[in-house]
C-alpha cells in the first residue's frame, strides 16, 4: 500500500485521546493511509503484534518510505514510535528499517522506543519457517517466512528469548544454543553457524541499547499526561490466532485484545476504535474465501487495485466484500466506525456485489463458521446494486459521490449498525472523505 502525504491532519483527536485502527478483514486493507493520516497529530504511535511480515509506504514530500516493523509515526518528527512486547524483532531488519530510513533524512535518534519484553526473531527462525511449508506440502499456510510464526511458538513454548536477554551475554549463549539445538532435533540439521550468529548479537546488543525502555511504563506516562496516543494494528482480525480462519492465520493476537496484551495497558484507556475495511475483499495465501472472483472482475480488482504485497510481492486473491465476516469481525473488534477504503477500485463497474449472508446446504449460517469444512462450501447470498462509471478521485465530501456509491457505503453501514466515517478514493493522503458521523 502507498500514500501520499502532504498536508496535515485535522482534529482526529479531539474526543479520543487513544485510537486504535485496526485492519477488519484478511489484511492489506490498506491502514497505513490512515495511520499515516491521524499519525501527523499523535504524539506517540505505537506497535502491539507481528514483525516485519506486513508492509506499506508512505510518500512524504516526494520521499518514499518503506515500513515493515517499524510504527509509520516516524514520518511525524514530534511523535514517539514504541514496539511493544508482543511484537516480536528481527533485529537485523530492525537496523536495516532504520537505516534506509535515515538515509533519506528521516532520523529516528530518540524517537523509536523498543520494548524489553519483546520477543526476537532469528535467522534460524526464517529456515524453520520454510522447513515447516515444505513438511506441509499441500497444506501450506502460505507464510511470509519471515520467521514469525515459529519465534512466537518458542515465545508460546517458554524457550523464546526477549531483547532484555542479549545484556547478559552468557546467559544469552547458553539459552541460544539449547535453542537452535532443539530445533534441529525436531526438523533434523540445517546449516547455522550458531558461534557467529552469537557474535554478532553481541554486537546488536551494543546497537541496541538507546532504543530499548520499559515501554509499559512509558505508555502508563503518557496516558497519565494525556498524550495523543495512536495505536497501530498489523495484518487484521481474519488472520488473528484465536478468532481468524484456522489455520490460515497469523501466529499473534491482531485483534482490540492483541492490543491490550501487547502494550501493557487497560480496556478503559481505549478511546475510539477504527475498523479499515477494503471496498471489496482480497486474501493472500490459503484458506476458504467465500466471495473469491476467478473471472475478469476479479482481474479488475486485482490488476486496477495494484493487488500485490509489499513484504513478499505475492498477488492477492480478489472477490466481493464480505459483511457475513464483518459482522463477525466487528462483533469482536467493537469498531466506533470504519475507514472504506479503496473506493474508486469499484468504478467502471456495472453492477456490484455485497455478501450478506451464507446458507449450507439451503440451511442460513447463523454466525461465521468456526469450522474451514463449513466455511468452504457455503453458498453465498449477495445484494446487488447499480454500479457508477464517474471517477470518484477528486471527491471530497460524502455528497460529491455518485449516488450509487453512497448507496454502496449505506448498505454497508446499515447492515453492519457501524459508521463509515473514513472513506479512501485514491492512494493520495488527500484523497480521503471524511464523513460526518449519524447515529444508525
Amino acid at each position: 500500500m502507498t500514500t501520499t502525504t502532504n498536508t496535515s491532519a485535522s482534529g482526529s483527536f479531539s474526543e479520543n485521546n487513544v485510537i486504535v485502527v485496526l485492519g477488519a478483514q484478511w489484511g492489506d486493507e490498506g491502514k497505513g493511509k490512515l495511520v499515516d493520516i491521524i499519525g501527523q497529530e499523535a504524539e506517540v504511535c505505537a506497535r502491539f503484534a507481528g514483525g516485519n511480515n506486513a508492509g506499506h509506504t508512505i510518500v512524504v514530500n516526494g520521499n518514499k518510505y518503506h515500513f515493515h516493523l517499524l510504527p509509520s509515526g516516524l514520518t511525524n518528527p514530534k511523535c514517539i514510535s514504541i514496539i511493544g512486547s508482543g511484537v516480536v524483532v528481527h533485529l537485523p531488519a530492525f537496523f536495516k528499517e532504520i537505516e534506509a530510513l535515515e538515509s533519506q533524512g528521516l532520523s529516528v535518534s530518540d524517537r523509536l522506543f523498543l520494548s524489553d519484553r519483546a520477543h526476537l526473531v532469528f535467522d534460524f527462525h526464517q529456515i524453520v519457517d520454510g522447513l515447516k511449508e515444505v513438511e506441509l506440502g499441500k497444506s501450506s499456510i502460505g507464510t511470509t517466512k519471515r520467521g514469525i510464526g515459529p519465534a512466537y511458538s518458542n515465545k508460546a513454548s517458554r524457550s523464546g528469548l526477549r531483547v532484555h536477554h542479549l545484556f547478559n551475554s552468557e546467559d544469552f549463549a547458553t539459552k541460544f544454543r539449547k535453542l537452535v539445538e532443539n530445533r534441529r532435533k525436531r526438523y533434523g540439521f540445517f546449516e547455522y553457524d550458531v558461534e557467529q550468529e552469537i557474535e554478532r548479537y553481541k554486537n546488536y546488543a551494543e546497537r541496541l541499547k538507546p532504543y530499548v525502555i520499559d515501554t509499559i511504563t512509558f505508555m502508563h506516562r503518557s496516558l497519565a499526561s494525556q498524550k495523543r496516543i495512536l495505536i497501530e494494528g498489523a495484518n487484521a482480525l481474519m488472520l488473528d490466532l484465536d478468532f481468524g480462519t484456522y489455520p490460515f492465520v497469523t501466529s499473534s493476537s491482531t485483534t482490540i485484545g492483541g492490543v491490550l496484551t501487547g502494550l501493557g495497558i487497560p480496556p478503559q484507556s481505549i478511546g475510539k476504535i477504527i475498523g479499515v475495511v477494503k471496498a471489496y475483499t482480497t486474501r493472500v495465501g490459503g484458506g476458504p474465501f467465500p466471495t473469491e472472483l476467478h473471472d475478469k472482475i476479479g482481474e479488475h480488482f486485482q490488476q486496477v487495485g495494484k493487488e500485490w504485497g509489499v513484504t513478499t510481492g505475492r498477488k492477492r486473491r480478489c472477490g466481493w466484500l464480505d459483511l457475513v465476516m464483518m459482522k463477525y469481525s466487528a462483533m469482536i473488534n467493537g469498531y466506533n466506525s470504519l475507514n472504506l477504503t479503496k473506493l474508486d477500485i469499484l468504478s467502471g463497474l456495472n453492477e456490484v456485489k455485497i455478501a450478506i449472508d451464507y446458507e449450507v446446504d439451503g440451511v442460513p449460517l447463523e454466525s461465521f463458521p468456526a469450522d474451514l469444512g463449513v466455511l468452504s462450501k457455503v453458498t453465498v447470498t449477495y445484494e446487488t446494486l447499480p454500479g457508477w462509471s464517474e471517477d470518484i478521485s477528486t471527491c471530497r465530501s460524502f455528497d460529491d459521490l455518485p449516488l450509487n456509491a453512497r448507496n454502496y457505503i449505506n448498505l454497508i453501514e446499515t447492515r453492519l449498525n457501524v459508521p463509515v466515517e473514513w472513506i479512501g478514493v485514491g492512494p493520495g493522503r488527500e484523497d480521503m472523505i471524511v464523513k460526518k458521523i449519524n447515529k444508525i
